[in-house]
């Protein structure tokens, strides 16, 4: 696939939705987790990013109801057909050791409303400890992710096997010397 011409970048607590071929949608997550809808035959798609698994506000799309409600119905608004709509979901790690396994309980809410909502989720990478780069083209749901190195010690152990199912297009990044 060819180089995107434009690449958006969705960061915490937004989302973003295109059916423009030449965009790439793309982020960078920890223990947040992403979710890639797509329509492949509208060919229309989104990405969204959300930070916590439940909140108080029902409405606050940093959480992931919400944010998935909210990605949904605007791919809804973009001509996405709900019984097309397909799913690729990222991130859930835990970076932290010790700390609360905020990322897996985050994996988990955006899989129960994927079940619960009846959209089939075709690829999904969660958990581990090393966080991912993601680019998403929304016109295809072509995903490309990259483990990205340096942020936990090399004895961590990822928690939970990856991926679940369906295929995913890795690329790698060479190291530097120095």
């Amino acid at each position: 696939m060819a180089e995107p011409r434009r690449v958006v970048h969705v960061v915490q607590g937004e989302h973003a939705v295109s059916s423009d071929p030449d965009v790439a949608l793309a982020t960078v997550l920890g223990s947040c987790v992403a979710a890639c809808l797509f329509d492949p035959v509208r060919r229309v798609g989104g990405m969204n990013h959300f930070l916590l698994p439940e909140g108080k506000d029902p409405g606050d799309v940093r959480h992931a109801y919400a944010a998935m409600e909210r990605l949904v119905n605007n791919l809804l608004k973009s001509g996405a057909t709900r019984n097309e709509l397909r799913a690729k979901i990222f991130g859930g790690a835990r970076i932290v050791p010790g700390l609360p396994d905020i990322g897996g309980r985050n994996g988990e809410a955006a899989l129960r409303f994927l079940e619960n909502e009846g959209i089939p989720c075709l690829v999904s990478h969660l958990g581990g400890n090393r966080a991912r780069r993601i680019r998403f083209w929304p016109t295809t749901g072509k995903v490309e992710m990259l483990l990205l190195d340096g942020l936990e010690p090399p004895h961590e152990v990822p928690r939970r096997a990856a991926p679940a199912s369906g295929s995913i297009e890795l690329f790698c990044v060479p190291r530097s010397s120095g």
